[in-house]
């Protein structure tokens, strides 16, 4: 991403920041902008940071859960570099090695996907190592989908009549794009397999939060800006955007009106929802399906402290179930079906495939939470990837940041936070250009 340049005579140290939002895109941004100081604001609508990755305490649990479970893999560079920033690389526990556990429900059958260690997969010349069922003849799929269009969806390259299909392409797309195989973005899962399956083991070990996303992506986030001087403005909502022509001239708040200056810059790093009824004219892509969270409080804790287990489910209802100390947590993508469904019913379908995966035999059902994200994440099909705007805008001092912008990636932490730092460094190049001709950020690759 490159741009050019600022306005002829407006000196450096005279722009100031405002960044919309405080979700991870936002505090990516900021953090990426933090030697700005005083000179970034943050305004966040909601009284905590965070946007949908976000942590509380469940009276029902007694115990501070998620809203949902996100999984990084280590090859998440952009994600990664986040978290050195802010002193939080230590806060992301996984497998002791690279290896994805599933199990299916109706045949209690157990295995591992076990990458190999570079980027040739030789390892599916093992009979051992391949997914049950399938032959290695499957797994041309992985070269289909790497040759595929932008208008191809993953079920276009994949035979869905075969036990790779049903066994690991689409538990694997359920996870990372929320779309049903028939539907996702080929385009987008091409992405996702060239940063890390492609390269092997050692770009691809999952990792979650060592104990809740608050503490590994928000806190640290917060006082790290804290200490830089960027002034975040909690329970502050932007009302409005108002325009003077080609520029953002100010920011209506509840009670008070933010004037952007002729060398400030705004990054609107909101949900799509939002941010097309703040600047008129906007391109965003729709909602996709949501997401429906399963908690349960175990009778005892079935991990250490500091630990993780993962294990993919095939056949049941639930598809990811996410274990940390006493605290398992099923997660249910593309869930427009089971949205619906009351969370009594959710619980109880979903506990005997949690006991299963996990092996604990028979047990009545534990104190459980359901959590229904209904705008989890944009529509991630071809046509919905194409309404994906860019980080510059028409506007001369308005940039964009989010999950749902053309990153490239799908709508995970890691494109939160690479569109963040993206525009964070657009902002860096106009406020640290000596002079220009013009006043206008362009330009974005």
């Amino acid at each position: 991403m490159t741009a050019s340049s600022i306005s002829a005579g407006v000196a450096p140290s005279a722009g100031r920041v405002h960044i919309i939002g405080a979700g991870m895109a936002g505090l990516a941004a900021a953090v990426r902008l933090r030697h700005l100081g005083p000179r970034v604001t943050v305004y966040e609508t909601a009284p905590r940071a965070g946007g949908r990755c976000r942590s509380f305490t469940d009276t029902t649990l007694d115990a501070v859960i998620d809203n949902g479970n996100h999984l990084l893999l280590s090859g998440n560079h952009a994600a990664m570099m986040y978290l050195r920033a802010c002193g939080a690389e230590g806060r992301l526990v996984g497998p002791a090695t690279t290896a994805f556990a599933f199990v299916e429900i109706g045949t209690r059958q157990r295995w591992s996907v076990r990458p190999g260690r570079g980027a040739v997969p030789w390892w599916i010349l093992d009979a051992r190592r391949r997914v049950p069922g399938t032959t290695i003849a499957d797994y041309w799929s992985i070269v289909r989908l790497l040759r595929a269009g932008p208008n191809s969806t993953i079920g276009d390259c994949v035979n869905p009549a075969n036990a790779l299909y049903r066994r690991f392409w689409e538990p694997l797309t359920l996870a990372v794009l929320n779309t049903a195989p028939e539907q996702a973005s080929a385009a987008l899962m091409r992405a996702v397999l060239q940063e890390t399956i492609a390269k092997g083991a050692a770009a691809c070990r999952p990792l979650v939060a060592r104990t809740s996303l608050a503490d590994t992506f928000v806190d640290p986030a917060m006082a790290t800006l804290e200490k830089s001087g960027v002034r975040v403005r909690l329970s502050a909502r932007v009302r409005s955007v108002s325009m003077n022509g080609t520029a953002v001239d100010n920011l209506a708040m509840e009670d008070e009106i933010v004037p952007v200056g002729a060398g400030d810059v705004v990054i609107l790093a909101v949900p799509a929802w939002i941010a097309e009824t703040l600047i008129a004219g906007l391109t965003v892509p729709p909602p996709g399906e949501p997401i429906v969270n399963v908690h349960y409080r175990l009778a005892e804790p079935h991990r250490p402290a500091g630990t993780v287990e993962i294990v993919g489910v095939v056949g049941g209802l639930s598809q990811w179930v996410f274990v940390r100390g006493d605290i398992a947590s099923v997660t249910i993508s593309a869930a427009g079906a089971v949205e619906a469904l009351p969370a009594e019913s959710i619980i109880d379908r979903c506990w005997p495939e949690v006991a299963i995966a996990l092996g604990l035999g028979v047990r009545a059902v534990p104190p459980a939470r359901v959590i229904k994200e209904r705008r989890a994440t944009p529509a991630q099909t071809p046509a919905a990837v194409a309404l994906r705007p860019a980080a510059v805008t028409g506007y001369d001092n308005l940039l964009l940041a989010g999950d749902w912008t053309a990153t490239g990636l799908p709508a995970t932490i890691e494109a939160a936070v690479r569109s963040g730092f993206a525009a964070a460094d657009l902002v860096t190049a106009r406020l640290g250009t000596p002079t220009a001709a013009s006043n206008t950020i362009r330009g974005a690759a």
